[in-house]
Formats: C-alpha cells, sequence, structure tokens
C-alpha cells in the first residue's frame, strides 16, 4: 500500500488519483473507496478547521497503520489483554498474566496488549514476540514501549485514543481483563457496552484477579447491587463475563466458547450464527424451546451459507439463523453456552484459535 506520507507519494497523487477513479468500477471493493473519496470532496468543499483536517488525517493514518500491520494474522484468534500498567514484575498479578499470555500462545492465540508496562508488559513477555501485538498510544508523560515488544513490526504507535481501542476490540476474540486503574475500568466497561449493546461480539470476557483476590469480585458486587437490583441492566447481562483466578479456568472460558460456535453477522434483519459442526434437529428444537424470549418471529432454523454471503471465507460452515431481538444479549450468551455444551457424537477435533 502506498503511503501518502512523503514528498513524493504527494507529488505523485494527482495521477494516482485519476488512475483510481478509472479502475473503481473494476475494483473489489470500489463501491466503499468511492464512498470514502466522496466523503472527503463533501468535506473539502465545506466550511472546516485546520485542526478537522489534522484530526481526519491523523486518524486515517491511524487506521492505515491497523490494516496493514494486522491482515497477515487475520486467520489466527487474537486475545486482547488489559490491567494495570503499575504492576510490577514482583506482583501475583504480573506472574499471571505472564503465565496466561504463555498458557494461550502455547494454544495458537495471539496476544494483543497497549504496549506499555505492568499487566501489558507482562502479556508481550508470555507470548513471546512472535505471538505479540502491541498498541502503543502517543502520550507526553509515558516511556516508548516495552522491551518485549519494542522495535517489533507488529507494533503499531496510535496518535488517538479512539482509533487504538478500535483496534483492540476489533482484531479481538476474546478480553482478558487483569486488575488495574481508571484506564482498566474504562476498558472494562466499554468491552461490557459493546458486547452488551451487540456492537461488538459475541466474544468471551474474563475477568482475572490474582488467587484469593477480590478486586473483580468487588467490582462485581457493585454490578449486581446497583445495576441489575436496579434494572438499570438485565439481570442476565453479568453472564457476559467469567470471573476466575486460575489461569486453566481463563483459558477454558475462552478456548470453549469457540467449541462449536464460530462467529456471527446479520444479513439483513437475521442474525447468523456460524458453527463449527452442525447440530440435530432434535437439538435445535430444544434451542427454540430454550431460547424463544429473544426471537421476534419464526424459529430458529439450520441453515447453510445464504445468497448475500457468497464469497465469504466461512461459506463452507453450516448456520443457524434465526431473527433476534437485538436487545438480551446476555440471553445470546447463554444461547452460545447452551450450544456449546452440546454433545456432537461425529464432531470431529477442531481448532479455536482459527478463524
Amino acid at each position: 500500500m502506498v503511503s501518502y506520507r512523503s514528498n513524493d507519494a504527494f507529488q505523485s497523487l494527482p495521477a494516482d488519483l485519476v488512475e483510481l477513479i478509472d479502475q473503481l468500477p473494476n475494483l473489489q471493493h470500489g463501491k466503499w473507496i468511492q464512498r470514502a473519496l466522496a466523503v472527503l470532496v463533501r468535506i473539502a468543499g465545506e466550511e472546516v478547521d485546520r485542526l478537522d483536517w489534522k484530526i481526519l488525517t491523523a486518524a486515517l493514518e491511524d487506521l492505515e497503520q491497523g490494516f496493514q500491520v494486522f491482515y497477515p494474522y487475520r486467520h489466527i484468534r487474537k486475545v486482547t489483554i488489559f490491567g494495570s500498567a503499575r504492576m510490577s514484575p514482583e506482583t501475583q498479578e504480573y506472574h499471571l498474566a505472564v503465565e496466561l499470555a504463555q498458557a494461550l500462545a502455547q494454544r495458537g492465540y495471539m496476544v494483543i496488549t497497549g504496549a506499555g508496562g505492568g499487566i501489558m508488559q507482562a502479556g508481550n513477555e508470555g507470548a513471546g514476540g512472535e505471538n505479540s501485538f502491541g498498541l502503543n498510544i502517543q502520550l507526553p508523560y509515558e516511556q516508548g514501549a516495552n522491551p518485549y515488544i519494542r522495535g517489533d513490526s507488529k507494533l503499531i504507535n496510535f496518535k488517538y485514543f479512539f482509533t487504538r481501542k478500535l483496534f483492540f476490540l476489533r482484531e479481538s476474540d476474546a478480553i482478558a481483563l487483569f486488575p488495574g486503574g481508571y484506564g482498566t475500568q474504562d476498558e472494562a466497561f466499554e468491552c461490557l457496552t459493546l458486547c452488551q449493546t451487540g456492537k461488538n461480539g459475541p466474544v468471551p470476557l474474563v475477568l482475572i484477579d490474582s488467587p484469593g483476590g477480590e478486586y473483580w469480585h468487588a467490582w462485581n458486587d457493585y454490578i449486581c447491587q446497583h445495576l441489575v437490583q436496579t434494572g438499570l441492566v438485565s439481570p442476565e447481562d453479568p453472564g457476559i463475563y467469567t470471573i476466575t483466578d486460575r489461569v486453566d479456568l481463563a483459558c477454558e472460558a475462552i478456548n470453549n466458547f469457540y467449541r462449536i460456535y464460530h462467529s456471527s453477522r446479520y444479513v439483513g434483519e437475521q442474525f447468523v450464527m456460524r458453527l463449527n459442526c452442525e447440530l440435530s434437529d432434535a437439538q435445535v428444537e430444544q434451542l427454540n424451546q430454550d431460547f424463544s424470549d429473544i426471537i421476534i418471529k419464526g424459529k430458529i432454523q439450520k441453515s447453510q451459507a445464504l445468497s448475500q454471503e457468497s464469497g465469504d471465507e466461512t461459506a463452507a460452515l453450516p448456520r443457524l439463523i434465526f431473527y433476534f431481538n437485538q436487545r438480551d444479549l446476555g440471553r445470546l450468551y447463554q444461547l452460545i453456552a447452551n450450544i456449546n455444551q452440546l454433545e456432537i457424537p461425529s464432531r470431529t477435533e477442531s481448532h479455536p484459535e482459527r478463524k
């Protein structure tokens, strides 16, 4: 991909734009490129401040970096590890994060961290450079990336928090949260908000305490007492996350999430759930009985890839399709957990770390 940050690239820009426009009808994603160019043209014709252009340009450059770095690894599942930058290597939490990242890498997952110190450093240390990504943020008062990801081609330096957060969530197939301060709390609630509203996921969220620790249990008490009991969130919403102080149980929660469930998307108004193996008619009928409350019309049905999914890399996978109410995400997580617990006698061993 050409980067327009060099003087040579700026000089060739007019000719490159003419060539791009001529090629639009034949490009695979020409419709979306045309829409992006149309947005820039509209903004250029409006009264927009210089600072607005700087924000737009820097955000696009952040996105360009992220797309380029992650694309070669798009078929490998990744786990983002969040936690305090202030945890020293002597703490239990640090050692637990190293152990978790190491265990995930051994199972074939890659690990994403914020590239800084503390829990972030522990994640990169445990996974090793080969299996690590670092999403650093440019701040005036913090040092650069930790030594386990520094200089790696999978280290990205973001200008903005919002673009950095986008890639944390967009590229993650699971989230592991260790104790931390305001930043970790922000990340925990943003992950929950996006999963609870259906704007991200479904993905497993694992909250990991030090052995015998109460950080996340006390946090969960607040959720239950002040949010669930007062009706501010649904009683099923705490089921979106798992709390544990054991690495093996954290890995099990992530692995089991993809035991039968593979991924999902919407096609029009239908929720399409891709599976690693086909369910029996009796199992689907039981799902209809148990989860009819989240279906607004019709029933859960088995399906192959829909016509709108032609060219989808998951086209060979069996599917369940239904009209989900798009509101009860806690119940959707319960549906996925139910599916993953089903007995599939003819099922061959899958690789949950591969997409």
